[in-house]
């Protein structure tokens, strides 16, 4: 057994050994820790001219049947010592745990933070289905149509298979794909460059549980196999920033997951009691080292600006990268430094345009951007911003950041723009009626909730069976 793992690709759940093979290294010390088969646009192409057996592999079973195997998944997944790639190489949580934290610069204690995520997703399968479909019987789903309230219903695939071309900033996300083994869709995976290791355990936790491996596919490709998964599997999830999804954004086969430019709003009602929200504004935007498109990005208040942003850059300002096993560490390192360099660059040049001031400069004692132990790390950034027409009002980036902007409430809903998730401390009605009709926000919280906080029976961010699957009318005759 060789000491170096190699992670092949998965062909219809097959290993394939390709001879074209990248290292991936640990972003601390550039040790290789792996090396990984490349796959090109042309075998994904062939792959995929066989999916309608890989969708038959999983008729066979129930919907009841997979959501029983999912939740074996789950546990596997936390819990299991699973196959590693074709050379014989065994992974314990604690082993995808290092090796994660290691290329993803994520410490340990968000690593498990993910990894309790998913498996609550996969072990409360039911009760996502049952969010996402509204209430359906699922049993409707195996025969194709069935009696729902009295009325005849029947429900269609969309596709043959689910694309994804995965990010690597954050495990969790790989949640959003789960119901889809339970709905009888495979999924066609390209693994984010620095985080093939989550979907990879996902697969093999799947097989082990039962599930069929030619559900699976597992494709680490550049830029022109990703595009082929995007168009050919019928219906994709695709996740970057905005120079990445926009080009999709007209076509309704692909769900895009990009920035998500989530806020914090506080109404005319609740302003004046702002520091008791302080640490629920403070975690909303630190939370997971600030990766995900569900931190706050903007604190959007009428009044009290510059005492809020004052008093966040107090509290998060301080903040500094801590060895990776530390449990108080909150922040996560690049395994990409180009990227982090982009950031701290474009934050610099940004804050040279009048109206905006770092708040955090003062609090921080050092740079923006600094080394620790080998990694790279971005700590926090509050930004005090006179408006959302500067630039740096609007933005998100994959580090702690947020800016706090005055806009009277009565503009609130005319300036923030598309947001994915909306977190409102208001008691206003009038407010509270504006909020619940925009069609601005894609998830609204109504009082003090974190915009972290999701809830497994109601999709945060697109809904997975309304999007695999497509109610048609039905008669039968008696």
């Amino acid at each position: 057994m060789s000491s170096i793992p190699h992670l092949p690709a998965l062909r219809r759940g097959r290993p394939y050994e390709s001879l074209d093979q990248v290292s991936l290294l640990d972003h601390r010390t550039g040790v290789p820790l792996v090396t990984i088969s490349q796959v090109n646009a042309g075998i994904i192409r062939k792959d995929l001219g066989r999916i309608s057996e890989s969708r038959a592999a999983l008729k066979k079973f129930t919907t009841e049947q997979l959501i029983e195997i999912s939740a074996r998944a789950g546990d596997l997944f936390l819990n299991g010592t699973l196959p590693l790639g074709d050379k014989g190489h065994t992974q314990s949580p604690q082993d995808y745990l290092l090796t994660l934290s290691a290329t993803s610069g994520l410490p340990h204690v968000m690593v498990r933070r993910n990894m309790a995520k998913i498996h609550h997703a996969l072990t409360h399968m039911r009760t996502v289905l049952n969010g996402l479909t509204r209430g359906l019987n699922l049993e409707i789903l195996d025969r194709g149509y069935g009696v729902q309230s009295g009325t005849p219903i029947s429900y269609y695939p969309t596709a043959q298979a689910l694309g994804l071309v995965m990010p690597s900033n954050s495990p969790a996300v790989n949640s959003l794909w789960l119901p889809a083994i339970a709905l009888k869709t495979p999924v066609i995976i390209k693994p984010g460059k620095e985080e093939p290791w989550t979907p990879l355990r996902l697969i093999q936790a799947f097989i082990a549980a039962g599930c069929p491996a030619e559900a699976f596919g597992f494709y680490p490709t550049d830029h022109e196999g990703a595009a082929e998964i995007l168009k050919l599997c019928g219906r994709a999830l695709i996740f970057g920033d905005k120079s990445t999804t926009e080009r999709y954004a007209n076509n309704p086969a692909i769900q895009l997951h990009g920035p998500g430019f989530s806020k914090i709003l506080i109404g005319e009602d609740a302003i004046d009691h702002w520091p008791d929200y302080l640490d629920l504004m403070a975690g909303s935007i630190a939370d997971n080292g600030g990766r995900s498109c569900i931190n706050a990005s903007a604190i959007v208040v009428p009044r009290h600006a510059a005492a809020i942003a004052d008093a966040l850059a107090q509290k998060l300002g301080p903040i500094t990268p801590l060895p990776a096993a530390d449990e108080n560490a909150r922040l996560s390192g690049f395994a990409n430094v180009k990227m982090a360099d982009s950031i701290d660059a474009t934050i610099e040049a940004d804050l040279k345009v009048p109206g905006a001031v770092d708040v955090t400069a003062k609090y921080r004692n050092g740079p923006r951007k600094v080394a620790f132990e080998g990694g790279v790390y971005l700590r926090p950034t509050i930004v005090l911003c006179d408006s959302f027409k500067h630039p740096l009002a609007n933005r998100e980036f994959l580090c702690p950041y947020a800016s706090v902007v005055e806009v009277p409430q009565k503009e609130m809903l005319a300036q923030i723009g598309p947001s994915l998730v909306v977190t409102a401390i208001t008691c206003d009605p009038v407010f509270t009626d504006q909020l619940l009709e925009s069609p601005l926000i894609e998830r609204l919280n109504l009082g003090p909730i974190s915009t972290m906080q999701i809830s497994w029976d109601q999709p945060h961010e697109g809904n997975m069976f309304e999007f695999l699957y497509k109610r048609r009318s039905i008669e039968r005759a008696v």
